[in-house]
């Protein structure tokens, strides 16, 4: 694959990542409510559900959820009342949460939520518009084998991700210091995260439900 192509790639990639939405909304919350350990286990299991969109988009099952509209539908809805649930245990919090987890603990968490993140990935309607839209786009037949490209593509949105939601896990670190320095101000920022999850529940049902 050309240089040029796999950078246009990067860019139509890390645009569409850095968009807030199902994925980004998880990773900030689980920061918020976990520290750095919860917030980094968030990115890796979006990444790990990343690459399987990518195998999922060279098998053509994009194009499979692109026809039958009730199962894209069903996806949308499933992702959508997740993260909504995520955001409504925040708005229900009656104390603002705290980096205060002990070492027993932090494993266990760190592998759930890992598991979390690839579901909430694989939940994310957004991620299969992307596969069936731009994805193929940039698979070329005749410079060399699908798989071979797809790798090549799968690493850019992998890295792309772990970027993106690097930053937002470092960022959401430094609102959670002010946070436990502030407990009324950390349970109003808790709220306010919560209500921002479910509106971006609300929102991505709204904006890619197919009738």
């Amino acid at each position: 694959m050309e240089a040029a192509q796999l950078g246009l790639f990067f860019v139509v990639v890390f645009g569409v990542i850095a968009l807030p939405g199902l994925d980004m909304a998880f990773v900030l919350a689980s920061s918020m409510r976990g520290g750095s350990g919860a917030g980094f286990a968030a990115v890796g299991g979006i990444v790990a559900g990343g690459i399987a969109h990518t195998v999922m988009g060279v098998l053509g099952v994009a194009a499979i959820l692109a026809v039958w509209p009730p199962l894209f539908n069903a996806m949308l809805l499933a992702g959508a009342v997740y993260i909504g649930w995520i955001g409504w245990t925040l708005l229900r919090a009656q104390a603002a949460p705290t980096l205060a987890i002990s070492p027993q603990a932090q494993l266990p968490r760190g592998r759930s939520i890992f598991l979390q993140g690839m579901l909430t990935c694989l939940l994310n309607p957004k991620a299969y518009v992307f596969m069936l839209a731009i994805f193929p786009q940039f698979l070329r037949p005749g410079q060399g084998g699908l798989w071979t490209q797809a790798a090549l593509l799968g690493l850019i949105i992998a890295f792309t991700q772990a970027l993106v939601y690097g930053a937002v896990t470092v960022g959401a670190l430094g609102a959670q210091r002010r946070i436990n320095a502030n407990p009324r101000g950390g349970l109003f920022a808790a709220r306010m995260v919560g209500a921002v999850l479910v509106g971006v529940g609300v929102l991505t049902l709204l904006q890619g439900w197919r009738s």
